[in-house]
Order: structure tokens, then C-alpha cells, then sequence
């Protein structure tokens, strides 16, 4: 299993590259970075840095979408940092939350999505793509490689990972609905005639460990909130109790009263009041060593290839260290 850190682009700057070093000094194989141009800093130009002060991390955005930039722009930020640090960067896409909301404009629908997967990823690999009614072509690429991994919840977005993307990202660590999630983007390869194999999976979601279980719940109650901006989505598309999407995942905003997006991903946030524990139980990995061991296993055997860890949070060098010393030398034992 691979291990990823995920970090929000807060200043300065070098803290980000530090805690990525660190990361990739313990084993940590990706760095992601949230990527919403209005709340953080802009990811891209961080991640040249974080590219240039470690050796083999995998780097990018967890997430972009396919409307804060154009698609070429996209794919040539990402082509750039590959012809300079040798095809180390992946790109994780989703349909928007609030890198679109804070400014102004609902997410994309899937239809773009999808084909900015493929526009995206021919461009930054050095094929013609249609833009409009342009072709285009990136005449500088060599050799350039680029994953497109694709972040789901509902059966359509599922269903679009498993046909067009690389990878898959669900953004929770819940092994019931990790199941369920994933065996439907293999199916949705297969029918595609794809090897459903060929799809990695990552499963991203906060990690705390502490035996103040009440103490790590606190520190990642806001994951609740963040992840019920995309339930509260599917439920306004599909119902509350619509056999597309199921209970485990919906049932828990009925108390949801709105979100303000200027806490977003932050430890205390107010908006996330109405999430409880055993929601932050279920879709984070909480408690001692043992028990992240433990879980981790199980989502393992379910067939996750990378665990991103969110650490947002006031134990982030912490964190880092204990996988690196702990959990990831038994998980890849």
C-alpha cells in the first residue's frame, strides 16, 4: 500500500515543503495539496518547490476541477513540472466544490469532467486534443505521462472513474462503503473493456493517533462537514432515500444547516456541529496505532492501493513520524 500526505497551501509556503520532505524521508510515496485558488495559496507554484526539495514524491492536487482553469493551462502546468522533475506529478479532479463555490459558480457538471479527464491527460502527454473547435497540441512534450485520478461519490461520478480515469479517490475511510464504491468503478471498467485492475484506488480521509479518542474526533469532526458538501449534493440530486445512494453515507446531514466555506477543512469549524462521532469513527482512522493498522488492513483487502492522509490538524509532524516509523514499515512488510 502506498501512503500519501495531504495538506492544505496555508503560508508560508515552506512549511508545506518541509512537512512533504518529512513525509517523503518516512516513506510517504504522494503529496497532495487542496487546490482553491480563493482560500489558499495557489497550489501549482507549491508544488514546483515541493518537486524540487524531494527526490521521488508523487505530487498534485487532491483536488483540481475543470473550471478555475483552462483545460490546456491545466495540462501544461502539469507537462512543465514533469519535464522538469521527470514525470512525479498525478492529477486529481473533481467536479468543484469550493474552489467553485467561494467564487461564485456551482460545480461542473460530469459530462465536463469526463472530458477534461481526456483532454487533460492527452495534452499533458503529448497528443492532439479537441478544444471547441481547435485542435491542439502541446509541441514541447517528451515523453510526458500524467494519471488522471478521478474523485466520486454518486453512481454516475463512480461510474465516469471507472470508464475514463486512471485512479479513483473517495474521499472517506469507511471500509463498508469503500466496498461498495469501489466494486462499482470496476464494474463501470469493465463494461467500459477496460482491466478494472488498471484503475488505482486511494482512499483519502484525516488520521489521528491518540488514545483521547475524544481529543482525535475533535481534531477531525470538520472531515464530516467537508465530505457532507458532496452528500448534501447527491441528495438533492437523487433523494434522501433513493436506492442510488445508500444510508451510510446520506443519513447523517439531516441536521445540516448550511456551510461556511471560510472554515473549510479547518479543525473547530462551526458548520461541521452537526456530524457525529460515529460518523468521524467511520470515515476517519482514529485511535492508537493499532487500531490505524488495523483499518488499514481492511481497506487493504478491499483492494485500496494508497491511503492519503489528511493532516489538518495540530499533530501533522507527529502523524508523519508514527506512520512512518510504525504503520507504513507493517503495512508494506
Amino acid at each position: 500500500m502506498d501512503f500519501g500526505l495531504v495538506l492544505q497551501t496555508d503560508p508560508p509556503a515552506s512549511t508545506v515543503v518541509d512537512l512533504m520532505r518529512r513525509a517523503e524521508q518516512q516513506g510517504f510515496t504522494h503529496g497532495w495539496t487542496f487546490d482553491s485558488a480563493v482560500l489558499w495559496q495557489e497550489p501549482f507554484v507549491i508544488h514546483s518547490q515541493i518537486l524540487e526539495h524531494t527526490e521521488r514524491l508523487v505530487v498534485g492536487p487532491m483536488v483540481t476541477n475543470p473550471g478555475t482553469r483552462t483545460w490546456e493551462v491545466t495540462a501544461s502546468t502539469f507537462a512543465t513540472l514533469n519535464d522538469m522533475f521527470g514525470n512525479r506529478t498525478v492529477c486529481g479532479i473533481g467536479r468543484g466544490d469550493s474552489a467553485m463555490r467561494v467564487a461564485g459558480r456551482p460545480p461542473n457538471t460530469l459530462a465536463r469532467l469526463g472530458d477534461a479527464i481526456d483532454t487533460i491527460r492527452d495534452l499533458a502527454e503529448g497528443r492532439t486534443a479537441q478544444l471547441g473547435d481547435t485542435e491542439v497540441r502541446l509541441p514541447w512534450v517528451r515523453d510526458g505521462r500524467l494519471p488522471v485520478w478521478a474523485a466520486a461519490y454518486g453512481p454516475k461520478a463512480l461510474a465516469l472513474a471507472g470508464a475514463r480515469a486512471d485512479g479513483f479517490i473517495l474521499q472517506l475511510a469507511d471500509p463498508y462503503l469503500t466496498a461498495a464504491m469501489v466494486e462499482q468503478v470496476r464494474t463501470a471498467a469493465s463494461d467500459a473493456g477496460r482491466d478494472p485492475a488498471s484503475v488505482t484506488i486511494c482512499v483519502a480521509a484525516p488520521a489521528y493517533v491518540s488514545e483521547d479518542l475524544a481529543r482525535a474526533r475533535e481534531q477531525c469532526r470538520w472531515f464530516g462537514g467537508m465530505v457532507g458538501n458532496h452528500v448534501a449534493d447527491l441528495v438533492a440530486r437523487y433523494g434522501s432515500e433513493s436506492a442510488s445512494v445508500p444510508p451510510e453515507l446520506t443519513a447523517y446531514i439531516a441536521g445540516r444547516e448550511g456551510y461556511d466555506y471560510s472554515h473549510h477543512g479547518r479543525v473547530g469549524n462551526s458548520s461541521t456541529d452537526f456530524v457525529p462521532d460515529e460518523i468521524v469513527d467511520r470515515f476517519c482512522v482514529l485511535g492508537p496505532v493499532e487500531a490505524h493498522i488495523e483499518k488499514l488492513r481492511e481497506l487493504r483487502a478491499i483492494g485500496v492501493d494508497q491511503f492519503a492522509v489528511y493532516a489538518m490538524h495540530d499533530a501533522r509532524e507527529q502523524l508523519i513520524d508514527v506512520y512512518g516509523k510504525e504503520v507504513i514499515p507493517v503495512l508494506n512488510a
